[in-house]
């Protein structure tokens, strides 16, 4: 890296007619398209990202302080970073390993609970838990010395699909020409949009209020999960020092309310939350943070590659998905999309051209089958738990028991939640 020149984001000014010819160009700036861009380049394609936000340096974390959007990093994504040569260099202080996850049903009952354990399961942690600063500010620095990227600080004006390729109209002015076109440019996408790709939608009337606390009993490295009557869910993910991040999905009214609250409000909130287990386990928890809460919903393109006669265009992220965080696989879903690509693309045949409708499919076969699976799964137990019947609650709790009966079972779904890749 120490010979590579260093990659600042470009502005070039309007009106500058300048026609840039790559192999790959990434709509998009978050962590799934900077992470996309960057394994393009390492593949040793010409690639540029175009993104309007590239120009603001997303800032190192430091102190005792936790960034509000907090990521469970499954073994997968820890996989596909050590590719990219990130895993190491991310500040391991301020990442936390999870080794055991609770899963309590909404009766109160000792055995309507689901304990899923790294030792059992014969591996050395369930997931890391993180901050998203902390993975783009090393996503940025890595860019920056990677001699085959080109970041642009602009948004697409125009996009136009040709037999071999895109032509994209930036708004300061600027052309490219690329081979492919990723779009990772989010769960409202522009190209998706301007492709005419048409998307399957729900949302689930719920918003999720997320916050950081300080406990007084240690987590045990342990994430905690806690359907509660009436569908809430509340989750409760450990952080370094002692520190826990909340995930509270609700109806849009209460989390509203939820934002009200003061310290004191809160400890009594806690305290009323299955019966009083959320404190049993982590005792007094003091307010670390800012409370912010943002809508839930479910979100699916009917195609994962665009235009349907003459693909040119590969989605990802949240552009082509979008799922609800009681798995804890939104990220990790994004990045089982750059870890396909990346190995397909670096796998392809010598004769094939990046854009080679074969390529596409290859992609888009094997992400909707992964997609719309755990898609499935993640929608069914949300409303399963959103179920108010009493024989569906006995139903739903007996399971959890059940499946905790079941050493088989929990494998599997810890083999699932693991998310492999494979990538070389």
């Amino acid at each position: 890296m120490s010979e590579a020149r260093q990659n600042i984001p470009s502005e070039l000014p309007k009106k500058t007619a300048q026609l840039r010819a790559v192999d790959v160009a990434v709509v998009g700036g978050g962590i799934v398209g900077k992470a996309c861009a960057l394994g393009l380049a390492r593949l040793g394609l010409q690639t540029i990202q175009i993104a309007p936000d590239l120009g603001s340096a997303v800032p190192e974390p430091h102190g005792d302080q936790w960034g509000q959007r907090i990521y469970a990093f499954s073994p997968g994504t820890q996989k596909l970073l050590s590719y990219l040569q990130l895993w190491d260099a991310l500040d391991h202080r301020r990442l936390q390993a999870v080794r055991d996850m609770k899963i309590f049903g909404d009766r109160g009952d000792k055995q309507d609970q689901l304990h899923l354990s790294a030792f059992e399961a014969g591996v050395p942690q369930l997931a890391w838990i993180g901050e998203a600063n902390l993975i783009e500010h090393t996503l940025d620095q890595a860019s920056r010395f990677q001699n085959k990227l080109e970041r642009v600080n602009s948004s697409v004006e125009k996009l136009a699909i040709l037999s071999h390729g895109v032509d994209l109209h930036l708004a300061n002015g600027s052309e490219v020409h690329a081979k492919l076109l990723i779009a990772a440019d989010g769960s409202n996408s522009p190209m998706r949009n301007e492709l005419g790709i048409s998307i399957s939608e729900e949302s689930y009337s719920q918003n999720a209020v997320v916050a950081n606390w300080t406990c007084t009993r240690a987590h045990l490295e342990t994430a905690y999960q806690w359907f509660l009557p009436g569908g809430d869910i509340v989750a409760m993910l450990p952080l370094p020092n002692k520190q826990v991040s909340m995930v509270w999905s609700t109806s849009t009214e209460n989390a509203n309310h939820l934002l009200t609250l003061d310290q004191t409000a809160w400890t009594e909130a806690f305290s009323n939350i299955a019966q009083g287990a959320l404190v049993a386990q982590l005792g007094v928890l003091t307010l670390h943070s800012k409370v912010a809460t943002f809508p839930l919903k479910k979100m699916k393109a009917d195609r994962f590659i665009g235009p349907a006669e003459n693909p040119q265009v590969v989605l990802i992220g949240d552009a082509a998905h979008v799922i609800h965080p009681l798995a804890g696989q939104g990220l990790n879903l994004g990045l089982r999309d750059v870890a396909s690509l990346l190995q397909i693309i670096g796998e392809r045949e010598s004769f094939r051209l990046l854009n080679d409708q074969v390529l596409l499919r290859r992609y888009e076969r094997q992400r909707q089958g992964d997609t719309s699976a755990l898609l499935w799964v993640t929608d069914k137990l949300k409303k399963l738990f959103s179920a108010s019947s009493a024989t569906e609650r006995q139903l739903r709790n007996w399971g959890l028991g059940m499946v905790n009966r079941s050493h088989f079972i929990k494998r599997r779904l810890i083999e699932r939640a693991l998310g492999d890749i494979n990538l070389e």
